[in-house]
């Protein structure tokens, strides 16, 4: 498998795509903090932004994905992952798990850093996918099917949209 740790985030995406035959593009924007940010810059809609949220279900640590338009349902997450307790990982903790990423920019490739990974079902129904690279400035987009074959999350559905008011 690939240095994931000690290599860039962007090369060790670059190789795995590479070598699995995938087609991707990359971006390079203002810097972006949030996903909402990054979906702004890149002038797609936050609901084909992937972003990722580190928990702990009962002390096992896994990988959310979801569109950055929505947020994190604790409660579904609980029902879906079959967890009593579920909490956000503190920074400190992105920082040992994605030591080759900017801290809140990791990729959506939880399987190249051995965690289980959880995708909203409601990013299935995009055709792409953006999200950061292990840098707030630079971005990939690729198929969702590639994505998918290539991670094989448990797709469930944990996402809160947020009610707009008019």
């Amino acid at each position: 498998m690939y240095e994931v740790l000690t290599m860039q985030c962007q090369k060790v995406l670059e190789e795995y795509l590479d070598s699995e035959r995938v087609d991707y593009t990359i971006q390079h924007h203002p810097v972006a903090y949030t996903a909402q940010q990054l979906a702004e810059y890149e002038r797609v809609s936050g609901k084909m932004v992937a972003k990722s949220v580190i928990v702990y279900a009962d002390n096992k640590i896994c990988m959310l994905v979801l569109p950055a338009s929505a947020r994190v349902d604790f409660d579904k997450v609980r029902h879906e992952l079959q967890a009593t307790d579920v909490r956000l990982a503190a920074e400190d903790d992105l920082r040992t798990l994605f030591p080759n990423c900017d801290v809140g920019s990791m990729p959506p490739f939880g399987n190249l850093y051995h965690l289980p990974v959880f995708v909203d079902s409601s990013l299935k129904r995009q055709e792409n996918i953006v999200f950061p690279i292990g840098t707030h400035t630079e971005t990939m987009k690729l198929r969702f099917a590639d994505f998918e074959r290539l991670v094989r999350p448990t797709i469930c559905s944990f996402a809160q949209v947020p009610v707009r008011v008019r």
